[in-house]
C-alpha cells in the first residue's frame, strides 16, 4: 500500500529552499499609492493660486477699460485707497468696534444656543418644552426683526448685539443637540456598567461626545455673526465698519465698499482658522480621513 505524502505549505516550501541554498532574502519594496507618487506641489502655493488668478484678471479688465471704475475699482486703487484708510486711523477703529459687536454678540449667542442645547439635549422634559419653540423661532428671519429690535432697545448698541446673538443661538443650539442625541447608546451603557453617575455620564461620555458638532456649530455661527454684523451695522450706526460702507454707498465710492468687503472675509477667516485650530487640539483623540 502506498502512502501519498501531502506537498509541504508553500512558505515551508520557501524558508527550506532558502536555508539550503544559502541566498539572501529578498528585498520586499513597500507598494506606494499612486496619490503619493505625484509630484509634491506645496500647498499653500495650490491654496493661493486661485486668488492670485483672480486678482490678475481682476487688473487686467481694469486696466483694458472692460471693467470700468466706477463699476468696480480696480486691484492697484483698491490698495491704495486701504493704506489711506489704515493711515489715518479709521479703518482701525471701524474694526474694533465692529470687534467688539461681534464678540459681545457671540458670547452671548454661545451661552444661550448651548444652555439650551444641554436642557433640550438632556433631559426629555427639557425636550418637549424648549425644542418646539426654538425650533418656530430659528425659521424667522432675524434680519426681519430688525424693525422690532429697534423699537424695543432703541437705536443704540443693544439691537445690533441683539441681531447677532440671535444669529448664533440657532446653528448651536441645533449642532450641539445634534451631538448630545447622536452619542452612542453603547457608551452610555458601559459607562453606567463602570458605575458612573449622572452627571459623570454626561461628563464623561456624553460632552466629549457632542464635542464635534459644537465645534461645528460655532464655525458656522461665526458666519452667520459676520451676516448679520453687515446688517446691523447698516442700520443706524455711526460707527464700525458698516458704516463706512453706508458712507461709501453715499458717495459711490466703490473702492471703500470693496476694502471693507474684503476686511469682513478676512476677519471671518480669522475666527473661521481660530476654531479650527481649537478642533486640532480638542479633538486629537478622533482620527479622521483629511483628503488625498
Amino acid at each position: 500500500m502506498s502512502i501519498s505524502h501531502a506537498p509541504p505549505h508553500p512558505q515551508e516550501s520557501d524558508i527550506s529552499v532558502k536555508s539550503q541554498s544559502g541566498a539572501a532574502p529578498l528585498d520586499l519594496e513597500p507598494i506606494v499609492p499612486a496619490s503619493s507618487r505625484r509630484t509634491r506641489v506645496p500647498r499653500w502655493l495650490r491654496r493661493t493660486t486661485g486668488p492670485v488668478l483672480l486678482l490678475a484678471l481682476w487688473q487686467l479688465l481694469s486696466a483694458t477699460g472692460v471693467l470700468a471704475s466706477d463699476v468696480l475699482a480696480s486691484p492697484g486703487r483698491i490698495a491704495q485707497v486701504a493704506g489711506d484708510l489704515i493711515s489715518d486711523g479709521s479703518l482701525a477703529s471701524a474694526m474694533t468696534i465692529s470687534l467688539q459687536r461681534v464678540a459681545v454678540g457671540l458670547l452671548l449667542g454661545t451661552l444661550v444656543g448651548t444652555g439650551l442645547a444641554l436642557v433640550s439635549g438632556l433631559f426629555r422634559i427639557g425636550e418637549d418644552l424648549v425644542d418646539a419653540p426654538v425650533q418656530m423661532l430659528r425659521t424667522v428671519p432675524f434680519v426681519g426683526l430688525i424693525p422690532l429690535f429697534i423699537i424695543w432697545f432703541g437705536i443704540g448698541e443693544a439691537p445690533k448685539v441683539a441681531i447677532i446673538t440671535l444669529g448664533v443661538t440657532f446653528p448651536l443650539y441645533l449642532n450641539v443637540y445634534a451631538g448630545i442625541r447622536g452619542v452612542d447608546a453603547q457608551l452610555i451603557e458601559a459607562g453606567e456598567s463602570l458605575g458612573l453617575s449622572r452627571w459623570g455620564l454626561v461628563r464623561h461620555v456624553v460632552l466629549p461626545g457632542a464635542l464635534p458638532g459644537a465645534l461645528t456649530g460655532l464655525r458656522y455661527s461665526l458666519g452667520i455673526a459676520w451676516l448679520a454684523l453687515v446688517f446691523a451695522e447698516q442700520v443706524n450706526a455711526d460707527a464700525g465698519i458698516g458704516f463706512l460702507m453706508v458712507q461709501a454707498r453715499d458717495f459711490l465710492r466703490t473702492d471703500v465698499i470693496v476694502v471693507c468687503l474684503i476686511v469682513y472675509a478676512f476677519l471671518g477667516l480669522l475666527a473661521d482658522f481660530i476654531v479650527r485650530s481649537l478642533e486640532r487640539l480638542l479633538l486629537q483623540w478622533r482620527p479622521t480621513f483629511t483628503g488625498r
